[in-house]
């Protein structure tokens, strides 16, 4: 298996460069994959018939939602955890703290170390495209396998050290982000 992207050069039309003429990165292929197809996928690993995959799925939806609005850090066996949070301004002063400050609510997803390995064993292929679309060249990932880690500190923003702050359903705001 390996993660498939396309690097195509085109003309930069906005940034500190534009007119300038780069090779830009993006999925080669990333479709939503057919919810009964899931289910019928896990009914032939697990020997469950795939309607009581879907009825299972369907209740622990409901409880994550429930639990997430709640303030709660929910497991998501094999994959990770997720909960809800919020990106807002710091202010110095008691007085200046309002629900205003929130600029966007987010899902904060940390994946498992499985998950994580998975994504940092995965090769990587790149298939490198001119203008018109033809080949130039394929080149397959060499990389450290760095994974980006939003829970302890790696924002993915090349460490800039901005305004904002994520912070839980409680208002703190959380080291790192």
């Amino acid at each position: 298996m390996s993660i498939k992207l396309i690097a195509q050069r085109r003309e930069l039309k906005i940034g500190k460069n534009p007119g300038k003429k780069c090779f830009i990165m993006r999925p080669e292929l990333y479709s939503p994959i057919n919810e009964k197809k899931v289910f019928a996928e896990a009914a032939t690993h697990s020997g469950i018939s795939a309607g009581v995959i879907k009825a299972a799925w369907d209740a622990a939806g409901e409880v994550i939602r429930t639990w997430a609005t709640e303030g709660h850090s929910i497991p998501l066996p094999g994959l990770g955890t997720m909960r809800f949070g919020v990106r807002s301004k710091a202010v110095e002063k008691l007085e200046d703290v309002k629900a205003g400050l929130i600029s966007t609510r987010r899902i904060v997803f940390t994946p498992s170390v499985d998950v994580k390995d998975e994504l940092k064993n995965t090769a990587i292929q790149i298939t490198c495209l001119d203008e018109d679309g033809n080949v130039l060249k394929r080149v397959t990932s060499g990389d450290s396998g760095n994974i980006e880690d939003n829970e302890n500190g790696d924002s993915g923003n090349g460490g800039s050290d901005t305004p904002t702050h994520s912070s839980t359903g409680g208002g703190l705001p959380e080291e790192g982000d």
